[in-house]
């Protein structure tokens, strides 16, 4: 992991679910998003709300040119699981 995702992991960590500054944090560590997709706060706060979960860790991969955010949850029980996010379309998988 380099030391600008530990950065972001710890700020993420570090902030209250309520505030959606978990995703403000997320954005800004990734820069904009094409028109016409979903951003990464979009992505987090959505499956936060669906789930009813803070996301712990955010990381945005490409394959074969498509945007997937792979988000990792943790609920007040202790769960702790991942989700991806199609950005282009917002399917939660």
């Amino acid at each position: 992991m380099g030391p600008w995702r530990t950065s972001v992991l710890i700020v993420l960590l570090s902030l209250p679910m309520a505030t959606g500054a978990t995703a403000v944090a997320t954005e800004v560590a990734h820069g904009n998003t094409p028109a016409g997709e979903v951003s990464m706060e979009q992505a987090v706060r959505m499956v936060e709300q669906r789930y009813r979960a803070r996301v712990v860790k955010a990381e945005s991969r490409k394959d074969n040119g498509r945007t997937t955010y792979v988000l990792k949850l943790l609920d007040d029980s202790g769960k702790v699981w991942t989700v991806h996010v199609d950005a282009a379309s917002g399917a939660v998988q």
